[in-house]
This record gives C-alpha cells, sequence and structure tokens, in this order.
C-alpha cells in the first residue's frame, strides 16, 4: 500500500513524530490535510517555518521569546523578587493562564554548572527573596528542588512548592497512593 504513496507516508512518520499522536491519528491528520483541507496543511507549515525560524529561549529566564528577552523579564508590573522555577517553558503557558502568579520564571531543565550560575545571577540582579517550585511532583524531583535550595541556601530565600494531592472532581478511588498521602499530610482546616 505504501508503494506510490510514499509521500503522504512520509508526512504520517511526520505526525506520529509528535507526542501522542499515534498511528491512528497521524493517518487521519495527513488525509485530512491531504484530501480536505490543503489550504491548513499549508498554513501549518508556514506557522511552523515561522515559528523556528522566530522563537528563541530568552537569555534571561529560558522561556520562550521572540526577542532576545522575553516579555515576562520585560514587565515592570511583576514582582521581580517572586521567581518561580519550572523545568519546561511550556508549563510558564499553564500557570500565566492561572493568573495566580505575577513574578518572574526561571526554567532549569538540568542541574549543571551553567545552568546553576545562570540561576544565581538571575536571583541576584532581581533580588529574589521568595521562590515557588512548579515541578512535577516525584522523588527524583524533591532531589531537584532539593539541589537547587542547598545551592541558594545562603541567600536568605523563602521557599515553596505547588501544592499537591488529590485533583478537584477525582474519586479517591482513581487517586494513586502518593499523591493520597501528599493531600493527608497537607491536609487544610475548614
Amino acid at each position: 500500500m505504501k508503494k506510490g504513496l510514499e509521500k503522504f507516508y512520509d508526512l504520517v512518520d511526520a505526525f506520529e513524530s509528535l507526542p501522542t499522536i499515534g498511528k491512528k491519528s497521524a493517518i487521519r491528520l495527513a488525509y485530512h490535510i491531504v484530501m480536505n483541507d490543503s489550504y491548513t496543511g499549508v498554513k501549518i507549515a508556514h506557522s511552523i517555518e515561522n515559528a523556528l525560524k522566530n522563537i528563541q529561549r530568552c537569555v534571561k529566564c529560558g522561556s520562550m521569546s521572540e526577542h532576545e528577552i522575553c516579555e515576562v523579564c520585560l514587565d515592570d508590573r511583576r514582582q521581580k523578587n517572586l521567581m518561580c522555577i519550572v523545568q519546561s517553558a511550556k508549563d510558564i503557558f499553564i500557570i500565566e493562564e492561572s493568573k495566580q502568579f505575577d513574578g518572574l520564571y526561571f526554567v532549569i531543565e538540568d542541574l549543571d554548572p551553567d545552568s546553576i550560575d545562570r540561576l544565581l545571577s538571575f536571583v541576584a540582579e532581581n533580588g529574589v527573596n521568595e521562590i515557588l517550585f512548579a515541578i512535577t511532583p516525584s522523588l527524583s524531583n524533591d532531589a531537584f528542588i532539593l539541589f537547587i535550595e542547598d545551592k541558594l541556601k545562603d541567600l536568605n530565600i523563602k521557599f515553596n512548592k505547588i501544592a499537591q494531592g488529590v485533583p478537584t472532581g477525582v474519586s479517591l478511588e482513581n487517586v494513586d497512593i502518593l499523591s493520597l498521602s501528599k493531600a493527608i499530610q497537607s491536609k487544610v482546616n475548614i
């Protein structure tokens, strides 16, 4: 079946290489673009090319930006002394959508010496005195947080992490033991 349709299956393979896209979805997307909506295909191709050409990491915080310095770092209305550490720039979009955080962000994917040096410079430059870790709860990420706290221990910084536990609307039978344990430990008065 692939013979004579190599270009179609190249498109299917390209879609399938994306996260969360399986073979069936890749075929469905490729078919839709090729047979039903070529305009959307051209628009997607142009948007991808444009994004790859123009989006880069912010030189200060590591977030995504169309300029050398991102809009958050340039925004004078943000609390410069409050910082949220994330492990991926895409996490910033989710936090920003919540409208519950008005400080700065710092993306740290690896604990290599260069990343730690950039973090120390960022903290000093902005007079950061409170850090919120918005990192997926796990044992390895707890070690990640402890490592960063240790590197910043002499700077008189208050450390917090996002709450964890039972998600809203999920019954207890569908909650893993670690999340339930964290929820019980982090109980609140009512």
